[in-house]
């Protein structure tokens, strides 16, 4: 059975962070003109874990804000190493990448670690990047829509083996996944992986989310599934979304493949982009000391997870919202209301709530939402009420 999460020291703590306290904070999400709340940007409103917060100091008072030194780099892929070990997986520090960005990462395996002819599978909703950044890199994507089942998202295992029929090469798996909040579990991944074989593809595995599995749920890295997996993976993760430190700009690519590894270290030294000496320090602090601060946040999230459900679905009885398994993202189809403009749209002009219209993230997310729940509570709840009464007046 999984492990119950542990409350943070002070929950209330986190209840009364106002509106107003976010807005002086000015964080991306809190920075719109004209004051919306903001549920768009993958931000969570909570700070990050003290262990973070100190060692950023303390690399800070060291004068680490020049070039990255080597030594730094090898820690991160020390840490990165340890942690992962903690998921059931046995990386040599030596498949470890340091980058600036999950981001990055991307670009630099679209760029140079992957075939250069195949059109990249994307099982949507995705996240809005993985779409729009494999198209400006001039790659053919193939959308193929998950299945929902009950309370939940699935892939299409005969979706994603017709896509590499028709020329795909490249599967983007994300898991825990973004926007439906999914958390693979072995056999989904043996599934993905018994397609994937057959068909001689590759997997872009995004797994930045990692930490941040809900109701004890325990994330399981893709590439550790076997060892066929770990050949035929590059896997990207960072501890940027879980402990809430994306500009401190640090991220992992982990290389299990002797192929990719090859091919990374046979580029440019221009060509690799670096992770910042700061977001070394706080994402070695993350991984080593930030886990009761994690379970804390997860222990909030995941209430305000059930009172974003229990709100739509009690006030919008033909909406349908997914029950996240990790990540604070909630997806939320509302096509049922044909909203004039798109969901996004009318609820940023009705409700003054400013979320992720669907369609970013591919062709199924037509009349869908992707809001950010990682909020305090009474500000969540004033901006699903908000959603509920708009929708409700149309």
């Amino acid at each position: 059975m999984p492990e119950p999460r542990t409350p943070p020291t002070d929950p209330s703590a986190l209840d009364a962070i106002t509106l107003d306290d976010l807005r002086t904070r000015g964080a991306m999400k809190w920075s719109l003109p004209d004051g919306a709340i903001g549920a768009f940007v993958a931000e969570a409103d909570f700070g990050t874990a003290p262990a973070v917060i100190d060692a950023v100091h303390a690399a800070a008072d060291e004068g680490l804000l020049a070039y990255l030194p080597p030594h730094k780099l090898a820690a991160l892929r020390e840490a990165t190493a340890q942690k992962q070990a903690g998921y059931g997986w046995d990386v040599d520090p030596g498949w470890v990448q340091g980058l600036p960005s999950v981001l990055a990462g991307y670009r630099a395996a679209l760029d140079h670690l992957l075939p250069a002819d195949g059109a990249i599978i994307i099982p949507t909703p995705a996240y809005m990047p993985f779409l729009s950044l494999a198209r400006l890199h001039g790659r053919e994507v193939i959308e193929v829509p998950m299945r929902w089942e009950g309370e939940r998202h699935v892939n299409d295992l005969d979706g994603i083996a017709r896509a590499f029929d028709a020329g795909g090469q490249v599967l983007v798996l994300c898991s825990p996944h973004n926007p439906t909040g999914r958390v693979f579990d072995r056999r989904e991944l043996e599934q993905v992986a018994q397609v994937v074989e057959a068909a001689g593809g590759t997997v872009l595995a995004d797994e930045i989310w990692a930490p941040l599995t809900l109701d004890g749920r325990r994330y399981l890295p893709y590439a550790s599934v076997s060892d066929v997996t770990a050949q035929h993976t590059i896997t990207l993760t960072a501890a940027s979304k879980a402990f809430n430190i994306p500009g401190l700009m640090c991220a992992q690519m982990i290389l299990s493949s002797p192929l990719h590894r090859q091919r990374w270290e046979a580029l440019a030294p221009e060509l690799k982009e670096r992770p910042s000496a700061l977001g070394i320090a706080g994402t070695i602090a993350a991984y080593r000391d930030g886990q009761e601060w994690i379970d804390g946040i997860a222990w909030y999230l995941e209430r305000g997870r059930d009172l974003t459900i229990e709100t739509i679905e009690q006030g919008l009885p033909l909406a349908r919202i997914t029950h996240a398994e990790g990540t604070y993202v909630a997806w939320i189809d509302l096509s049922a209301y044909d909203l004039p403009g798109g969901p996004a749209q009318f609820l940023r002009e009705k409700a003054g709530v400013a979320c992720t219209d669907g369609l970013a993230c591919g062709e199924i997310g037509a009349g869908c939402i992707r809001l950010i729940t990682a909020m305090p509570h009474p500000v969540l709840r004033e901006a699903v009420g908000r959603i509920v009464a708009a929708v409700q007046g149309r």
